[in-house]
């Protein structure tokens, strides 16, 4: 039997640039995880798939233990915000979903005492704070918006979640989900916005975390559930990286 050829680096650059864009591991990949691949003997791209996302897995674990529960991410002034605020979505600003107010109601699922749904004015009445942030996309741009709402951590004590549970998951009016770890939702910066820009940007609920990308502060959310199994996120189950701090 022949020996298994040996595959230099230097051979799997497309297969690398096109995974990197998949799994946003351009940052994420150290010199030192990338000279692993010079030394595999791998036959197919399915090969590097499975090794690369077990990288990205592993940069979701090493991000989450250097989190910092306490940290700020950086505040800025009215005089800062972003005119106009750039939409961005998986689908056209014309497929953005129609939402009633007064019939809105918020469901809350899993490891939470209390689950009678919130409607617009019960969340409004609870204490409210707002934050001039930067939004950071991982395709590249940024922009700094002004959103006002009610501190997730608050509302989690207010329904009674588990907060030892390791996740918290989203499922959204436009078909979008997302999860986000624990101790971020409980960050003092993490928001259940209910005023920001335009409707198109979330409304009637959207959430805002200062301290993680773009694509992990879901819009027009419908249902937040407390588990403790992977539940997973949209542009996660394609590869994204799933803790996606910013």
């Amino acid at each position: 039997m022949k020996p298994p050829r040996r595959i230099s680096l230097r051979e799997f650059q497309p297969q690398i640039a096109r995974l990197e864009r998949r799994l946003f591991l351009k940052q994420g990949l150290s010199l030192g995880a990338l000279s692993l691949l010079s030394g595999c003997t791998l036959k197919d791209d399915d090969a590097v798939d499975r090794l690369l996302f077990a990288m990205s897995r592993f940069n979701d674990r090493v991000q989450a233990a250097l989190f910092d529960p306490l940290r700020l991410a950086p505040t800025y002034s009215d005089a800062d915000v972003t005119t106009p605020f750039p939409f961005n979505a998986y689908y056209e600003e014309k497929d953005i979903p129609r939402i009633d107010g007064e019939d809105y109601r918020l469901q809350v699922s899993g490891l939470v005492a209390d689950r009678r749904p919130w409607s617009l004015s019960d969340l409004r009445a609870l204490p409210q704070s707002s934050q001039i942030t930067r939004l950071v996309c991982v395709e590249g741009w940024s922009a700094i918006g002004k959103w006002r709402g009610l501190a997730f951590r608050h509302f989690l004590e207010r329904i009674g979640a588990d907060l030892t549970a390791r996740y918290v998951g989203f499922k959204c009016a436009d078909k979008y989900y997302s999860s986000i770890d624990m101790p971020s939702a409980l960050h003092p910066q993490t928001l259940l916005a209910l005023d920001f820009t335009d409707a198109k940007y979330g409304y009637p609920l959207r959430l805002r975390l200062p301290t993680k990308l773009g694509f992990k502060n879901p819009k027009f959310i419908g249902e937040i559930f407390v588990t403790n199994d992977y539940p997973g996120g949209y542009w996660e189950d394609k590869g994204y990286n799933w803790f996606s701090g910013s």
